[in-house]
C-alpha cells in the first residue's frame, strides 16, 4: 500500500482553506476531485506525477515559492517521485 501524504490546516475559515501538504518518498494524495478552486506555493524545488482519469500520468516540474491556479473540478492523484520529502501549501478559495 502507497503511503498517504500528510495535510495539516492551518486556515479553515469563509473564505479560504490553507494546507500543507507533506509527501516522504513516494506519498500519495489518493484519487480526489477539487471542490474549489485552489493555487499551491511549492516550499522546494521538485517533482510531482499527477495520475489523471484513465492512468494517464505526468510530470511537473515546481520550483520553490512559484505558484499555479488551477479551477474546481480537477481530479488527480498526486505522487511524489523524489527520493526526498516534498512539502507544498495549497490555498483553496471558497
Amino acid at each position: 500500500m502507497t503511503e498517504a501524504a500528510t495535510p495539516t490546516v492551518f486556515i479553515d475559515n469563509d473564505k479560504v482553506r490553507v494546507t500543507e501538504w507533506r509527501f516522504a518518498p513516494g506519498a500519495a494524495t489518493g484519487w480526489h476531485r477539487h471542490e474549489m478552486d485552489y493555487v499551491v506555493v511549492p516550499m522546494l524545488d521538485g517533482q510531482l506525477k499527477i495520475v489523471t482519469e484513465g492512468g494517464k500520468e505526468s510530470l511537473a516540474e515546481l520550483k520553490k515559492g512559484v505558484p499555479y491556479y488551477r479551477e474546481t473540478g480537477v481530479e488527480h492523484d498526486v505522487i511524489n517521485p523524489n527520493d526526498f520529502e516534498f512539502v507544498f501549501v495549497e490555498v483553496e478559495t471558497k
